[in-house]
């Protein structure tokens, strides 16, 4: 895998897919349409952001490429690679338990704040890690 030049795109299992790591420079893309939302992306090797409908969803530090993203009431999953590891911030549901799940591992819990959102580290290395949050 390597990053998503076109930046975001739909996959056929109804996920998607965005970033682009390797930019020197910031790119976004806005109003993207997918299942009846819309969606903005702005990443470069710094920093990448997902805002679905106006409202925070994925950021990463350094910048990522994120595949398959799936978010439901119930979680989060997504396969993430980047050039080092990263700290992904996540919108989810406030104040609630999640079980974090990071390659098969357990990663244990966490609850997310008042404002819904979670941090969680990844190790990134040759190949996509698998990341799933699900709400306990």
């Amino acid at each position: 895998m390597s990053a998503i030049s076109e930046l975001i795109r739909s996959e056929a299992d109804g996920t998607i897919s965005f970033g682009d790591y390797t930019l020197d420079a910031k790119a976004k893309l806005d109003n993207f349409g997918h299942q009846g939302d819309l969606y903005k992306v702005k990443t470069y090797k710094d920093i990448t952001k997902l805002e679905r409908n106006g409202m925070f969803v994925y950021e990463s530090v350094p910048g990522t490429a994120a595949y398959h993203l799936n978010a439901t009431d119930t979680g989060i999953s997504f396969s993430v690679e980047g050039p080092e590891d990263a700290q992904i911030t996540l919108e989810l549901e406030e104040e609630t338990e999640y079980e974090i799940t990071v390659d098969g591992a357990s990663a244990g819990k966490m609850k997310t704040n008042l404002g819904g959102k979670l941090t969680v580290s990844v190790e990134l290395g040759e190949k996509p890690v698998e990341v799933q949050i699900q709400k306990c």
